[in-house]
């Protein structure tokens, strides 16, 4: 495999600033931190304009970037469509690394809606197209994806060493977005453990690395670590709570659903601890409602 070889989406980006690689070819352009609404449309736009110039490889970039903002807003028969016909059109021009990525999709999509064995199976042939297509960035996306899988079903020992490689991996080829998702996986399993300090220096440490590469989501997600850190080990509910809070402009802006939900039951998780039990039941509430209305305005479309 060439080592130094790039995916598509990370050609010419600075070192150390966050990018989304599963944005590609005219959507190249769009930053990790972009609304969902307008990734998914200017998605459809650039798709149906590469569909009408017969460019198959613009087709399945395009369709990887619809199938990824399809499944973060809980539209979830639109991705699984979407990232298969990114793989046909990727597999009808001969694109290795645009199949890997399509297949990276399915196999996300897959761990998502709990179909645990069938996300392993398309994130190991994701990673395998992305080794035999010199993309180092898909095969290193998908080994993590292998690895959150892992890490979801318990299988820490398993996955512990793998998570510690794509760190290492990121760090030395300056990826921040995929340094933070490490960072933050490592200490979730600190966290589950009962290894708490351990759990926040590395919550800490993934928020403050995700801020300088302006990463909004990854930040997020760290902060929601931390806050749960500080709850459980402390007692600081009010330290918690403000720390939601900030994650949570960042979910709304960006319309993260998923992370918004999960944002909510934290939030409940912090008041349940603190003894303040009806305002918890609200929050645990609020966040079941978030989860059955996206599913529920997928179901309608």
């Amino acid at each position: 495999m060439g080592a130094d070889r790039r995916g598509a989406g990370a050609a010419g980006r600075p070192r150390g600033k966050a990018f989304a690689p599963e944005y590609q070819g005219a959507l190249g352009s769009l930053s990790v931190n972009s609304s969902l609404t307008d990734v998914l449309e200017k998605g459809v736009r650039e798709l149906r304009a590469a569909e009408a110039a017969g460019e198959l490889r613009e087709v399945a970039r395009c369709g990887l970037a619809v199938a990824e903002a399809c499944r973060r807003l809980g539209r979830i028969d639109e991705a699984d469509g979407a990232w298969k016909a990114s793989y046909r059109a990727a597999r009808e021009a001969g694109d290795l690394g645009a199949m890997a990525w399509a297949m990276w999709s399915g196999g996300t999509l897959a761990r998502q809606r709990g179909a645990l064995a069938l996300a392993y199976r398309l994130l190991r042939l994701a990673a395998e197209l992305g080794e035999r297509g010199g993309d180092v960035v898909v095969r290193g996306y998908s080994l993590a994806g292998l690895a959150e899988t892992g890490r979801i079903q318990g299988d820490y020992q398993a996955v512990g060493e793998l998570h510690e490689q794509l760190l290492a991996e990121a760090r030395r080829r300056g990826e921040a977005r995929h340094t933070v998702w490490a960072l933050e996986g490592i200490a979730q399993m600190h966290r589950n453990t009962g290894s708490y300090d351990r759990a926040l220096e590395l919550f800490e440490e993934a928020a403050e690395t995700a801020g300088r590469a302006d990463d909004r989501r990854g930040r997020a997600w760290a902060l929601r670590g931390i806050a749960d850190v500080v709850s459980v080990r402390d007692g600081d509910v009010e330290r918690a709570l403000a720390l939601l809070s900030e994650a949570e402009v960042a979910c709304r802006e960006m319309e993260l659903s998923s992370a918004l939900a999960y944002n909510h039951k934290m939030r409940g998780n912090v008041l349940y601890r603190a003894g303040r039990y009806a305002e918890a039941r609200d929050r645990y509430a609020g966040a079941l409602w978030r989860s059955f209305s996206a599913h529920w305005n997928e179901a309608a479309r």
